[in-house]
């Protein structure tokens, strides 16, 4: 097998992509079934537990909705008045018995109210087809004589009233009326909700296709949802083991097999109610049907065109030429050049170790090209530096300076004077490097002329280490900083400004830092202006500052990376551009 192997490119290829292709897409498929059953399941639950919440939240106004309508019965006029005369006066009976059928009627869950007053006096009840003939409510009091005493209310669990209709099933409200004035109990006030209503809202919730919503009071008893037979028995009846949530909402798998379930709680507060939602995993069967079959299609379609695409790769792969064709094909010519290991002593080894050869050998002459560009323009500014005859403009400076001298103009004579010493030092034999107190002397220069040029804009101020002086640095670099300063920060400003010109020695290295107050850059703008500087080592597209991006190669050809124009700005507070230049050896 291995000597068959190795003797044969379109042997190793068949084995190979066989083997790696095959094998993983039926692992996808499977891993794809997987993953999509668990979403499935996990979205069913999530989706459950929403309408859980919506169910509850109805619940809650509806609860709501009875003890506010209970509160405002209990104080109401007409029901104090009522309740507080000793002898049933027919208006007034019938006056309540009118008020209290028009608010049951205005809420489709309540059946009945009834107030029942104390001693011998005509109950009221609302009067339609659900007016209650015979009432099975339970009796707080007859369990517990100071039930009342100790709370407001109380919520009843399922029972059956007989009315004009036959037998109806609620759930009520029960609480005590007393009076407003003596808090002397007068009657109990009885508010029925009707459990035909409430298990609509629950069969109506959305839950999946079989799926259903039970409604438990505080002892587990079903009082809602579900058939009729299930009706005021207990969950764990029909559900045995189950353990049921009091608190918060939960989800809970119930059963094993076809039977297997999934159970969700959630609570509705202040009446001890629970929300009990079960979903058959068959749900999640049928859903699952459909990404099986789909996943079942995808992997058989993907099979056969593997097969295909093994016969074409053989085919091509025993071609290495054209293989290596499309690796330069898809190479970048302005990256790095990728090399390939070379594994094997076959046809593609051979052209990949040739390859490997060739793209180190570019590698090496793009990085020579680079350079030769850099040297290229930088000869090239020395070159248009020599064109200036400097004697000639030297003389002629003479000549304007002492023309303002004997014309006594002392303004234009200091800027004559200073412009010879800027263009001196800037044009001296096309040196590169100067001591640091001849490129202070040459900013100052400037500074000088352009504050002749604009009287009070700005005060420029040098802080220079007394050290470094007479140590040796790239000239013509601190100017093009000062310049760009004054330029874009400081004259954009209404009032005046100041530029702080710092030399600083460091570890064996110079810091030089270029400050002003003037008007800054927002972020955008500071990125922008980042970007064009490093853009600027590599190629110059003629966008941004043409002195930051001269003075950024500049620095970086003679110095490296490490010394390249940190900028740093924000709108209002000014720029700061800074470099760091290491001191050379030897130089005084």
């Amino acid at each position: 097998m291995k000597r068959w192997l190795a003797g044969s490119l379109k042997h190793k290829l068949s084995f190979m992509l066989v083997g790696s292709l095959l094998v993983p897409v039926l692992l996808l498929g499977v891993v794809s079934y997987q993953l999509s059953s668990s979403v499935t399941e996990e979205k069913a639950k999530q989706s459950g537990m929403n309408t859980l919440r919506q169910i509850r939240t109805n619940l809650e106004f509806i609860v709501q909705d009875v003890e506010n309508m209970s509160v405002f019965l209990i104080g109401h006029g007409d029901t104090q008045k009522y309740l507080n005369h000793k002898q049933t006066d027919a208006t007034e009976y019938l006056k309540m018995i009118g008020f209290l059928t028009n608010l049951a009627f205005s809420k489709k869950y309540i059946s009945d109210i009834t107030i029942q007053p104390r001693g011998d006096r005509a109950t009221l009840s609302t009067f339609f087809n659900d007016t209650v003939t015979q009432s099975g409510a339970p009796d707080p009091l007859a369990e517990q004589p100071d039930y009342f005493a100790k709370h407001p209310k109380y919520w009843t669990s399922l029972y059956e009233n007989e009315t004009f209709t036959g037998v109806k099933r609620v759930i009520s409200l029960i609480r005590p009326i007393r009076d407003i004035n003596n808090f002397k109990t007068l009657g109990m006030l009885t508010i029925s909700l009707n459990e035909e209503v409430i298990s609509t809202y629950l069969k109506t919730s959305g839950l999946e296709s079989n799926g259903y919503v039970l409604l438990l009071d505080s002892e587990g008893r079903i009082i809602s949802g579900g058939p009729s037979p299930w009706l005021n028995r207990k969950a764990d009846e029909l559900f045995p083991g189950i353990a049921l949530a009091r608190e918060g909402a939960s989800v809970k798998d119930y059963g094993e097999g076809e039977e297997k379930k999934t159970i969700l709680f959630d609570q509705v507060p202040n009446v001890g109610w629970t929300l009990m939602g079960v979903i058959p995993y068959n749900e999640y069967k049928a859903q699952n049907r459909y990404v099986i079959t789909l996943t079942a299609v995808a992997v058989a379609v993907a099979i056969v065109l593997l097969v295909g695409l093994v016969l074409y790769l053989v085919h091509r792969v025993t071609r290495p030429l054209e293989q290596l064709t499309r690796i330069l094909k898809n190479a970048n010519p302005d990256g790095k050049m990728q090399t390939f290991p070379v594994t094997t002593v076959d046809e593609v080894g051979q052209l990949m170790h040739t390859y490997n050869k060739f793209s180190n050998r570019i590698q090496h002459l793009t990085e020579q090209v680079k350079t030769n560009e850099a040297r290229k323009k930088e000869a090239d500014m020395q070159a248009l530096q020599a064109q200036i005859n400097p004697h000639f403009l030297y003389n002629t400076l003479s000549s304007v300076h002492w023309m303002a001298l004997m014309s006594k103009d002392m303004q234009i004579a200091e800027m004559v004077g200073a412009l010879s010493d800027f263009l001196r030092f800037s044009l001296n034999k096309g040196e590169e490097f100067c001591p640091v107190s001849q490129e202070i002397a040459h900013a100052q220069n400037y500074a000088n002329i352009q504050s002749i040029r604009f009287p009070d804009q700005f005060e420029i101020r040098f802080i220079i280490h007394p050290e470094l002086g007479k140590q040796s640095m790239l000239k013509l670099v601190l100017q093009p900083l000062i310049e760009n300063a004054l330029i874009h920060g400081i004259q954009k400003k209404r009032e005046p400004g100041t530029i702080h010109v710092v030399a600083d020695q460091t570890n064996g290295s110079m810091t030089f830092t270029v400050e002003d107050t003037g008007v800054g850059m927002d972020e955008t703008t500071l990125r922008s202006l980042q970007d064009q500087l490093e853009t600027a080592l590599y190629r110059d597209d003629g966008s941004g500052s043409y002195g930051l991006r001269n003075v950024q190669r500049r620095l970086v050809l003679h110095y490296g990376l490490d010394s390249r124009l940190s900028i740093e700005s924000a709108p209002g507070k000014g720029t700061k551009a800074s470099f760091t230049i290491p001191i050379r050896e030897g130089a005084s």
